[in-house]
């Protein structure tokens, strides 16, 4: 079978064994655990340094030195004030990892674990191999983020395995939390504003203090390469600011290799699930309050069932990068002036993202329920709304043998599931299901989503447009875990839908139409630039094995016997042709000429409720902001909308026929007609 390499050459495969940390936790103290011995093996060429001496380190830099002088000079002020000023940004950011106060958390999150989960699976040879990645080189930890869980259960694990606990890069609203942001900045957490903009001190401070870190092995440093928590639970568009500050060292030759460590975290159920779906509905993320943390201590009452953590192989950037950085052009500047990153510098970065967050995906862990929601989700899109005699959901004993269908599928494709063999395959299922009770049920045999059942009992009547919103919120909650497995299905699906779109059945054909849709989609699926070609090929191996296509040098066919895989796939990207087509829809408009973000989104959100309530449009996902957002990041990349440089609240001006002629292609009326993005 063809997979996407890790760039390592690792297969995740070859390691099958999770050990439970939860079970010894159980079994012993969680006072004994927190004030046990604790010797981690630091990088071999750390010297000991406090957070104070760190921070010092950081203001006498003569890289620190010139950016002051420099912003003495743009502003008249005197040196002595910016150097004060940059001395209150850095002690605003930066940690004060204290070992009492890593003990005080880690028998805080011994209690709290226990009650939320039922286990916590680590991938003990991947712990062994990052203990010896630290000892070697300075360590990149690279999680995905899910949940705000995420770096609290990683610096549990380090504390727990003997290992240096990290520094974190965190927003600087948890800062902003009475009692526990400190509790945070000691436990190893630096805050970054979110909003930076051009202020050139907060960038240098900034990036002085994560590459002094770098550069001295003070701590493994860790950031999420998605920059922000995902709501939808699918991979993010990386953002690269951090990326650049944590491999500048080493494009200068201060270190001799950096390692990156992919680390994915897998949750059989998410603690923010429904405050995700909310905020993809248009409701405001609550503020981050020590209050608001007390008073969700009612999560404690619920059940989320299992998580993996799974640290992947520490990639090598020295390997990685050979031949594609002349890190020669660093040697023309001395080390400590700026120096702004060549196109090549900087095209390797975000290859190397890419390369990092497919990693983590080949290595997540997909419950049943993920595979459960793919086919409820297309039953729930295939039920006609009109349709008074028409039984709601699906039945039982359908869902369980399609269910056991795409088991097979999945594995076949590559995907690592945390399907328990020795059980009965119905005790399994239905054990996953009970865990989302909150979203979904079975009565008589058939399973249905709670939002589309009556309100409770004593509530009035509500809106038709509540009624959607309701509706939404369930298919959105839903839908976050069928996103969890779009990493393995992706692909092939995309050439599914080549096949089904494209006019006869020439290769080259399909092709340029896969390519059309890798381009489209390449802000809601992450693509490794460059990599096209072998994606086709992986997609037509992975079609072909299982009997749903057959391909020559000339052609690609789909036979009848292979309809219904690829009918199940052509389905998984539905929802994101519909979401696609609405704000295609809203965009060519005669009224809409010039528009800001802010404007589009609740327009597109109303054209979407009305579509839905007339029975034109069937995927309520078409609400979701992100998704309209990543439509808006895609006609931009494209050309088919453009950034007003003048304007001054963000608006863009919308190039409507090539709007309508995508919208056309991916409808396929219309063939692809010009070449898709060559860094494909």
């Amino acid at each position: 079978m063809t997979t996407c390499e890790d760039p390592s050459g690792y297969r995740p495969e070859e390691e099958k064994e999770f050990m439970d940390i939860l079970e010894e936790r159980r079994r012993s103290s969680d006072l004994g655990h927190a004030l046990r011995t604790f010797t981690p093996s630091p990088y071999k060429g750390a010297p000991p340094l406090s957070a104070g001496a760190l921070n010092r380190k950081v203001l006498e830099s003569q890289y620190l030195r010139y950016i002051t002088k420099e912003v003495a000079m743009e502003t008249g002020e005197s040196v002595d004030l910016v150097r004060e000023e940059a001395s209150g940004i850095l002690e605003e950011m930066s940690q004060n990892l204290q070992l009492g106060f890593i003990r005080l958390l880690g028998f805080t999150l011994s209690k709290v674990f226990k009650r939320l989960f039922s286990h916590i699976n680590v991938n003990q040879e991947g712990l062994n191999r990052l203990q010896q990645a630290i000892q070697e080189s300075p360590v990149i930890l690279m999680p995905n983020h899910r949940s705000y869980v995420d770096f609290l259960v990683l610096s549990y694990i380090l504390f727990t395995y003997d290992l240096p606990i990290p520094v974190i890069a965190a927003g600087i609203p948890l800062m902003d939390m009475k009692m526990v942001g400190e509790i945070l900045r000691r436990s190893g957490a630096f805050f970054i504003r979110r909003a930076i903009g051009s202020d050139k001190l907060y960038w240098a401070v900034l990036s002085e203090y994560v590459k002094t870190i770098v550069r001295t092995g003070y701590a493994p440093v860790e950031f999420y390469v998605e920059g922000l928590r995902s709501r939808t639970l699918k991979s993010l568009t990386p953002k690269l600011g951090m990326m650049h500050m944590v491999l500048e060292p080493f494009f200068k030759g201060e270190v001799y290799d950096i390692k990156l460590v992919p680390i994915s975290i897998s949750y059989d159920r998410v603690l923010e699930e429904s405050l995700l779906a909310h905020e993809l509905l248009g409701v405001p993320k609550p503020r981050e309050t020590t209050m608001g943390l007390l008073k969700a201590r009612r999560v404690l009452e619920e059940d989320y069932g299992s998580m993996h953590v799974y640290f992947g192989m520490p990639l090598s950037v020295r390997q990685l990068t050979k031949g594609r950085v002349d890190r020669c052009e660093y040697n023309l500047l001395p080390r400590d002036l700026p120096q702004r990153p060549s196109v090549e510098t900087q095209e390797c970065v975000s290859w190397l993202a890419q390369q990092v967050i497919r990693v983590q995906e080949q290595n997540s862990i997909l419950s049943p329920w993920s595979l459960m929601a793919c086919l409820v989700l297309q039953g729930h899109q295939n039920r006609d709304p009109a349709g008074e005699e028409q039984e709601k959901g699906l039945s039982w004993e359908l869902l369980t043998q399609k269910t056991l269908r795409l088991k097979g599928l999945a594995i076949s494709f590559g995907a690592r599931l945390d399907w328990p063999e020795q059980l009965p395959e119905n005790q399994v299922m239905a054990s996953s299901m009970a865990l989302h009770r909150s979203v979904i049920r079975c009565h008589r045999g058939r399973v249905t989503l709670l939002e589309e059942e009556e309100g409770p009992v004593g509530a009035g009547p509500f809106t038709t447009e509540e009624g959607v919103v309701r509706r939404a919120r369930a298919v959105l909650m839903v839908a976050a875990y069928r996103n969890q497995a779009l990493h393995v299905f992706i692909r092939p699906a995309m050439l599914a839908l080549a096949v089904h779109t494209t006019q006869g059945s020439r290769r080259e054909d399909i092709y340029s139409s896969f390519r059309f849709l890798l381009d489209l989609f390449s802000n809601d699926f992450i693509f490794i630039t460059g990599r096209s070609s072998q994606d086709f090929e992986e997609a037509c191996s992975l079609l072909r094995k299982c009997g749903a296509v057959q391909t020559s040098q000339q052609e690609v066919t789909s036979p009848e016997e292979g309809q219904s895989t690829t009918s199940f796939l052509r389905a998984l990207l539905q929802p994101f042709i519909d979401a696609y087509q609405v704000v295609f829809s809203h965009l060519c408009v005669e009224d809409v000429a010039v528009f800001t973000e802010r404007q589009m989104v609740p327009a597109v959100r109303s054209l979407a409720t009305k579509l839905l309530l007339s029975g034109e449009l069937k995927s309520y996902e078409a609400l979701s902001s992100d998704t309209q957002k990543n439509v808006l990041s895609a006609l931009l990349r494209l050309g088919a909308v453009t950034r007003l440089r003048t304007a001054e609240h963000g608006e863009f001006r919308a190039n409507k026929p090539a709007i309508r002629r995508l919208a056309d292609t991916l409808a396929g009326r219309l063939p692809v007609q010009t070449a898709p993005n060559p860094r494909l």
